[in-house]
């Protein structure tokens, strides 16, 4: 008996570049970054640009028990429940079809998206008195009576929204939370696609989001090296720009809804793409480093393709996942330079993040929803702020510019410090 098809009735998305699919759809397509700059007196230009969700509208919560727990849901949980209203319903299926124990929910948090950070660092600055090299801890106490939100630890539980969501639309089938940086939006996704494809559920909501502004993981961050310096302002991030020198965070919340395709088609559901293939996998960098292990991505895509019975030349384009660190951008492309080896005219690279900032977990599912807006328009995204690579990837099909394609699948991968990666085939 074979695998049912699964196929995408719904997306949202809220983000720096505006709030549903169309209107961030559009700003890409005008090459446009919702990154800006936000000053902050006395920090690094690293603290001072963002890509911000300038508005942010939220449905009317009932019943009272629901709507009493929504407040403690983070900014970035509310990101994520905007999108996912959005995909659920945009993908307009009646749910009162569908048993409870039929609808699969997973949600992807990532890291540094904990709340209560906001409120702990106007705290540690006062104890400190706005110095980063020492810290009087007896200061610290004080300061948090009054600067640190009394309800910040149930904000800050990595599965609030994964709960809140299931009792908003009760989705009572197989489920869980993922929190594994940046790959987990994607990771979410595929065990939402898994989830029908083994017939577990009828329909599956993969939902992730991220929240990277607030200034103790921006220290974290900074810490790791991984951010940029922002010399050159909002146009600073540059995915596999030979002058990258890492990523400017961001926030936001995507969605994806999915469905078994004979049931989707059964009830005349406008069908926007199918999860043709998936994987997941881990390699541990050398030396055991806290960093991207080369060719992370390689695997992971091959079998990728294998899953989606894909070859590569039947590909419209690489959206892979760019974030502009040195030696992150560098495996990456590794990857996809023996990946493509033949076909890199042929096929281009793609990468969406600069038009955002990098969002966590709400990054994968954004650009896999950008990606099928692009496939449907025969449009491979230009990579933002990209002028020039390294010599030794120059046979790779990079611009700054939108392309024009005509091929119908495109491949989307992401990995993350440690060694996971991830990637998804797509057709549209």
């Amino acid at each position: 008996m074979n695998a049912p098809e699964v196929v995408v009735t719904g997306a949202g998305l809220t983000t720096p570049l505006g709030t549903g699919v169309e209107a961030n759809w559009l700003g890409v397509k005008a090459s446009r970054t919702g990154i800006e700059h936000f000053p902050r007196k006395g920090l690094p230009n690293c603290f001072q640009y963002f890509g911000k969700v300038r508005e942010l509208s939220l449905p009317v919560v009932s019943p009272r028990s629901l709507a009493a727990q929504m407040k403690f849901l983070s900014r970035g949980a509310q990101l994520g429940f905007s999108a996912a209203c959005e995909a659920t319903e945009g993908a307009g299926v009646d749910l009162a079809s569908v048993p409870p124990g039929r609808r699969a929910l997973y949600i992807a948090s990532g890291d540094y998206s904990k709340a209560g950070f906001e409120f702990l660092y106007p705290a540690t600055r006062e104890a400190n008195d706005g110095k980063w090299d020492a810290v009087d801890y007896e200061a610290l106490n004080q300061a948090t009576l009054t600067c640190v939100n009394p309800f910040f630890l149930l904000e800050s539980i990595a599965n609030n929204l994964f709960s809140f969501l299931s009792a908003f639309y009760d989705f009572k089938g197989p489920n869980t939370s993922l929190a594994s940086l940046s790959p987990c939006g994607n990771q979410a996704l595929e065990l939402a696609f898994r989830s029908i494809q083994q017939g577990r559920s009828d329909v599956a909501l993969a939902v992730g989001y991220g929240h990277w502004m607030t200034e103790i993981p921006i220290l974290d961050l900074d810490g790791l090296g991984l951010l940029s310096k922002c010399r050159a302002g909002a146009a600073s991030f540059r995915p596999f720009d030979q002058s990258r020198d890492g990523f400017i965070p961001g926030e936001g919340g995507a969605a994806l809804f999915l469905e078994n395709a004979e049931q989707a088609r059964r009830r005349g559901a406008n069908v926007v793409g199918t999860i043709s293939g998936s994987a997941s996998g881990i390699e541990m960098p050398v030396h055991g480093s806290l960093g991207v292990a080369e060719r992370v991505s390689l695997r992971c895509m091959r079998k990728a393709l294998e899953d989606a019975s894909r070859d590569i030349g039947e590909l419209a384009f690489v959206s892979a996942h760019g974030s502009a660190t040195r030696k992150g951008d560098r495996s990456e492309l590794l990857s996809c330079a023996e990946l493509l080896a033949g076909q890199e005219a042929q096929v281009p690279i793609c990468g969406m993040k600069s038009y955002t900032g990098h969002m966590g977990a709400a990054s994968d599912l954004a650009e896999i929803i950008l990606g099928i807006k692009a496939a449907e328009e025969g449009i491979v995204p230009g990579t933002l702020n990209y002028t020039k690579v390294e010599d030794e990837f120059s046979q790779l099909n990079l611009s700054g510019r939108h392309q024009r394609c005509v091929k119908r699948s495109f491949l989307s991968t992401s990995y993350g410090l440690g060694g996971q990666a991830s990637a998804i085939v797509v057709t549209v």
